[in-house]
């Protein structure tokens, strides 16, 4: 500035002394690229024949021309100096500029990997619930917001670092939801494959049992049929059976008789033989007899048979046997009214088989029998 003052006043100084001055200036850019001066002097002419004095003059053109060449020379360094001040201020905003790109491609890239981490979790495992779902809301929420920083054009240094913080906080979110569903995926295979032992060990079980109830089945239809046996070969059996007509006189005497209308009662008689199967106890034995008509004198009931089902029986007789020995057996039966001419026969029963049978023949009689 003090060049630009000097040379102003020096331009007036020379317009008092009696010479003109103009200046002209062309600008491009931040500087000035030229100056052109032309001076035009009144009333002067220079002649070492007219004028001899020539000594003030030179000396004033001199300062002139010093005072240009030092003016143009502080002029060209200001604007070489702005020049390069202009340059630096450009070369550190578009450093900036280059820096906030490079950092916003930087975490542009860091949150596709990390989104793409995210995306992979989250469809591989759907069926997310209860914390794991919540979590993936989260981690879902963050990429929206971090999504809406990047979008922005002209997003700031600051809000890139928040970005990128936010980045780092899903990535911490990501693992560790990753870490819980892998932890999970373990805790189901084990429990899948504890599943799978009990299911086999169950179906062994069921095998086993099985093959317990077939030989329970088979052990239980062996015991029957040896039961059966048993119960067949227990069954006692009667001989000598024998079958009296008896005469009951007033005087208490007994005498047997073939007369039908003197028979006042029958007399049965037989020997159960030894049988070493058969144990020691009180033996049931059911007697059936029937009349000259065929029917049988049902006054005891009935018992079931093993080969004519249910039948009727006359006499029930409970005998105290003893195993393998020959136990005698002698009972009466006494008809409700009066015996009549004809066959009767008697059959004994034990255990459902018949075991004895005889017949008795009772006669009319005549008038004196």
């Amino acid at each position: 500035m003090v060049a630009k003052m000097g040379f102003a006043g020096q331009i007036k100084k020379n317009a008092e002394n009696g010479f003109f001055y103009s200046k002209k200036r062309v600008w491009h850019g931040f500087g000035i690229l030229g100056i052109s001066n032309n001076y035009k002097f009144k009333n002067m002419s220079y002649s070492a024949s007219n004028n001899p004095q020539t000594t003030p003059q030179t000396d004033n053109r001199k300062l002139i021309y010093g005072i240009l060449i030092t003016a143009l020379i502080a002029t060209w360094g200001y604007i070489f100096y702005d020049k390069s001040q202009t340059k630096e201020t450009v070369a550190q905003l578009q450093t900036k500029i280059t820096n906030v790109d490079s950092a916003r491609n930087a975490i542009q890239q860091e949150f596709i990997l990390v989104s793409a981490k995210a995306d992979s979790l989250t469809q591989t495992n759907l069926q997310l619930q209860g914390s794991l779902a919540e979590k993936s809301t989260e981690i879902q929420n963050l990429k929206g917001n971090i999504g809406s920083i990047l979008r922005k054009k002209n997003a700031t240094a600051a809000e890139l670092s928040d970005a990128k913080k936010m980045i780092a906080d899903l990535n911490g979110k990501i693992n560790g939801l990753f870490v819980e569903i892998e932890q999970l995926k373990g805790e189901n295979k084990q429990l899948t494959a504890n599943n799978q032992q009990l299911t086999t060990e169950k179906t062994q079980l069921s095998s086993d049992k099985k093959n317990l109830e077939e030989n329970l089945s088979r052990t239980n239809s062996e015991k029957q049929q040896l039961a059966d046996k048993v119960d067949v070969a227990s069954t006692l059996h009667a001989s000598n059976v024998g079958i009296v007509a008896i005469n009951l006189k007033n005087s208490g005497k007994e005498s047997e008789t073939n007369t039908a209308k003197r028979a006042d009662y029958m007399r049965v008689n037989f020997v159960l033989d030894p049988n070493r199967v058969s144990p020691n106890g009180t033996k049931d034995l059911y007697v059936v007899i029937s009349g000259p008509d065929g029917k049988v004198f049902n006054e005891g009931g009935n018992f079931t048979t093993r080969e004519d089902g249910e039948r009727g029986f006359t006499n029930k007789v409970s005998v105290n046997y003893e195993q393998n020995k020959v136990v005698p057996v002698s009972f009466n039966w006494k008809k409700t009214d009066k015996f009549v001419e004809g066959n009767y026969k008697i059959e004994i029963y034990h255990n459902g088989f018949k075991i004895g049978e005889s017949i008795k023949t009772l006669k009319k009689g005549g008038l004196f029998s």
